[in-house]
């Protein structure tokens, strides 16, 4: 049975940092590509980042320079650094593995190519 569980959401103030991490289960994550997304209330999924397998990453452009993104294989974990954060980035945030390897604007824009999806972890900035 596939699991994606993320942990390390909480409530920040602005300018505040939290580390994400998603712990995969069931799959062979060392080769998937992994990523982030996030939901805001009112609005659609957006990607924010991903890894390849490779360890290849892209960044939208909102969380580029404060987001880091790393994974772990030996672990299977997916790690997700928030630095300087904004009440902007105010969202339910979820991990998805991507069986097709590939992490770009392109690939993160297309949630079909994500298999698996976690259940999500909430993050509020305040200001």
């Amino acid at each position: 049975q596939v699991q994606l569980m993320e942990s390390g959401g909480g409530l920040v103030q602005a300018g505040g940092s939290l580390r994400l991490s998603c712990t995969a289960s069931g799959l062979p994550f060392g080769a998937y590509s992994m990523g982030w997304f996030r939901q805001a209330p009112g609005k659609e999924r957006e990607g924010v980042s991903c890894i390849s397998a490779g360890s290849r990453t892209y960044y939208v452009d909102s969380v580029k320079d404060r987001f880091t993104i790393s994974r772990d294989n030996a672990k299977n974990t997916l790690t997700l650094q928030m630095n300087s954060l904004k009440p902007e980035d105010t969202a339910m945030y979820y991990c998805a593995s991507d069986p097709y390897n590939s992490c770009s604007g392109s690939s993160l824009a297309t949630e079909q190519r994500y298999n698996y999806w976690g259940q999500g972890t909430q993050v509020t900035v305040s200001s």
